[in-house]
């Protein structure tokens, strides 16, 4: 049986390790303090909202992934919204499905708050997207460095 991925919404003992991940993995070399990304986290969580909602995968009670869905995440582009971010699988479990499964929730929650269209950048994962159904539509400058924009239509 697969385990079911969860809101941090639903449980906000999760919150401070995906706060952490995000800051370790996305905004450490920013320089970005941790202690605002954990706010962030814990703000969100308490809102229960489908944009600006955050997403665990457990797996034997240990969480092992995360994704969100927010409505702004690339400073170069705010006028595209909304967005996948935060999308993260902790190193052990990578390449075994579970960025898929995290990927395939926002997507179908999106799609159930009728969302016609995601996107999301990245820099280290573009090969993984399009067998979901994302498609690179430029390369964007972020941080002086290349990125791939995506987006997902429905």
């Amino acid at each position: 049986m697969l385990p079911s991925i969860v809101s941090t919404s639903q449980r906000l003992d999760l919150v401070a390790v995906t706060a952490t991940w995000r800051w370790e993995a996305f905004y450490r070399e920013s320089g970005r303090p941790f202690e605002d990304v954990l706010e962030v986290a814990n703000r969100t969580a308490t809102l229960a909202r489908l944009i600006s909602r955050s997403l665990v995968l457990p797996l034997v009670g240990e969480p092992i992934g995360t994704a969100s869905l927010t409505s702004h995440d690339l400073d170069e582009r705010p006028e595209l919204t909304p967005w996948l971010a935060g999308m993260y699988v902790a190193p052990h479990a990578r390449w075994q499905g579970y960025a898929m499964r995290l990927i395939s929730t926002i997507d179908e929650q999106a799609s159930a708050g009728s969302i016609a269209a995601l996107w999301l950048y990245t820099n280290t994962a573009e090969r993984i997207y399009p067998g979901a159904g994302w498609e690179t539509v430029e390369i964007v400058q972020h941080n002086a460095k290349p990125f791939a924009l995506m987006r997902r239509d429905r």
